[in-house]
């Protein structure tokens, strides 16, 4: 088992011919292959979960370049340099992006369990469009240098797919620094490569510590939780590291009120705790994800406020070059005035509250 995920990336479904043993191609399909330059492929257990004859799977579309990746009317150029506010004055390893004062990316790693059609890093990650050098030491070094930086999100690529001894590096680096309070980890391995939590990385990550470890994946289509991925979660949990999901709204696979509940509901069994619903990025080539931005706030209004636990219930934000902004709106507040505040739950009903003077 601890070499398994080994031989998941060794054996990634990256070719046309490994492809066409999984599923049946349409002839669009066909032809996004083999005339886009870019960069795919994922595992092939999360492979498997495509539905071998309909194009619309939630799961494939997010797997298979589609032709209308060449459409970008709303695609920024250089979105990563802006968003990660790498064109700023401020001198910081190219491994280091900035949005707040107290917390940074700290990108180790370039390569992914699987290149989603989706990706805001597609210039970096899938296109390889941006040339940066991830150089860890230097990324250490630098967050050594800034007291003021208490939280770090570990990031890539997917940087689970680095050697054991790798990972265990850079966390007893980071822990090593007195100011460093807490250790992210964005990863999608547990859902598209649950076989690489594997005893010895349960070891690393886990455990009591004064630094824990949080670990945030991405789950989009309640169709990515499996039984592999519950137990490797389960396993995370046990070991001591919080597991939380960042889905993305993406039109076609999650955007209807009955897939988005059930996606956050079969999180929760998962031992996932839903943290953010993130709006699609402008990034180039994925025009054909993006919903309108009051979508995702309709969702949680219909699907989930009020109709499931609060636990289900993730923050529906935008990332942008300022940091995430919330896009929920205030509708639960419908007026106010010296006396009493109008209220209205998830079915319209409306109540008051006294509106207590300062």
């Amino acid at each position: 088992m601890s070499e398994e995920w080994k031989d998941q990336i060794t054996n990634q479904i990256n070719s046309l011919e490994k492809l066409e043993e999984i599923i049946n191609l349409t002839e669009s399909e066909r032809e996004a292959i083999k005339t886009l330059d870019t960069h795919w492929g994922t595992t092939p257990y999360f492979a498997s979960l495509m539905d071998k004859d309909d194009p619309e799977c939630p799961i494939r579309k997010q797997i298979v370049p589609s032709l209308q990746e060449t459409h970008n009317r709303y695609g920024m150029k250089d979105y990563l340099v802006w968003k990660e506010n790498r064109a700023t004055d401020e001198v910081r390893p190219d491994s280091i992006a900035r949005q707040y004062k107290d917390r940074v990316a700290f990108t180790v790693f370039q390569k992914c369990g699987i290149y989603c059609r989706h990706c805001f890093r597609k210039e970096l990650v899938v296109n390889h469009d941006l040339k940066l050098d991830f150089n860890v030491d230097d990324g250490i070094e630098w967050i050594r240098q800034h007291p003021e930086v208490r939280d770090v999100l570990i990031t890539g690529g997917d940087p689970l797919l680095l050697s054991d001894e790798k990972i265990e590096y850079i966390i007893g680096s980071l822990r090593d620094i007195p100011h460093v309070e807490m250790i992210r980890i964005g990863s999608r391995l547990p859902i598209v490569l649950p076989h690489r939590i594997t005893d010895n990385l349960k070891r690393i990550l886990g455990g009591y510590h004064d630094v824990p470890i949080w670990l945030n994946t991405q789950c989009n289509h309640p169709k990515e939780i499996t039984d592999k991925t519950k137990r490797a979660v389960y396993d995370l949990v046990s070991a001591g590291v919080n597991v939380g999901n960042q889905a993305v709204l993406l039109k076609g696979i999650n955007d209807d009120v009955q897939t988005i509940r059930d996606l956050h509901q079969k999180l929760l069994t998962a031992r996932i705790r839903p943290y953010y619903l993130f709006y699609c990025e402008p990034a180039p080539g994925i025009d054909h994800f993006r919903t309108p931005v009051e979508k995702g706030a309709e969702l949680i209004r219909d699907g989930l406020r009020g109709h499931t636990t609060g636990l289900a219930q993730p923050m529906y934000v935008i990332a942008t070059n300022v940091g995430k902004i919330p896009l929920m709106p205030d509708y639960y507040m419908v007026d106010k005035d010296e006396e009493k505040y109008i209220l209205r739950n998830h079915r319209g009903e409306l109540t008051e509250i006294p509106n207590i003077p300062e």
